[in-house]
């Protein structure tokens, strides 16, 4: 049996529980990532054991502190409500239903600046694991384990080709990619989590094709190293 040295030890963080408090961080701090744009309020849905525990396992200061930026393991993590209040955003918790998804999950929606909304459902698996479930209606499965594209495109025949062989002209190498559309010859979201960094080059490179109507990137630290 396979069993990784962070699974043995636990990860490294800052509060009682894994699954509801780093797991809870890790969550709204990579949903942050994928939003990318100024807001200045969120809210979570919280389902589950998410629901009924949140207070007393500080799911609530952890989601607040993933979405303001900070990592599971930051000391500021138990003064994230009066971080917000001096940065000036505005957050909220209900409980909520989400079919089929595993008890500690959460959606979490971002009002942005521009007057826009980006809505999130992600679940907090166990040692700080996570797996993003949907993003802006596209169902998707992304654990965030490794740097990744995220492309937003019409769905049509070639573009996977074409994006495969931007990453391949710059030695980054695939280690899972993910589409789902709306329907056929509408829209679709397709997911590439990569070996290696991703420069702003690659993704520039990508929207560049007219086909392609959203791209961003996530660097995560453990793909850097």
């Amino acid at each position: 049996m396979n069993i990784s040295i962070f699974e043995v030890s636990g990860p490294v963080m800052i509060g009682p529980s894994s699954s509801h408090t780093a797991g809870a961080a890790r969550l709204a701090w990579v949903a942050r990532q994928i939003t990318k744009k100024p807001f200045h309020r969120v809210t979570f849905g919280l389902h589950g054991s998410f629901a009924k525990t949140y207070k007393g396992h500080g799911t609530d200061y952890a989601l607040v502190a993933g979405a303001l930026g900070m990592h599971e393991d930051d000391d500021r993590l138990k003064d994230s409500f009066s971080i917000a209040e001096e940065q000036g955003l505005r957050y909220e918790f209900y409980e909520t239903e989400l079919d089929s998804l595993h008890e500690n999950s959460v959606k979490m929606t971002f009002y942005l600046e521009d007057g826009s909304r980006s809505e999130i459902i992600g679940s907090s698996i166990g040692g700080a694991r996570i797996i993003i479930c949907n993003i802006d209606g596209f169902n998707v499965e992304f654990t965030a384990s490794s740097s990744a594209l995220l492309i937003r495109q019409q769905d049509k025949k070639g573009i996977v080709s074409r994006v495969s062989g931007i990453l391949a002209e710059n030695n980054i190498n695939i280690a899972t990619m993910k589409l789902s559309r709306s329907n056929r010859g509408g829209e679709a979201f397709c997911i590439i989590e990569t070996d290696q960094f991703i420069p702003e080059t690659v993704e520039k490179a990508i929207a560049g094709n007219d086909e392609i109507l959203q791209v961003q990137t996530i660097n995560l630290e453990i793909a850097e190293g």
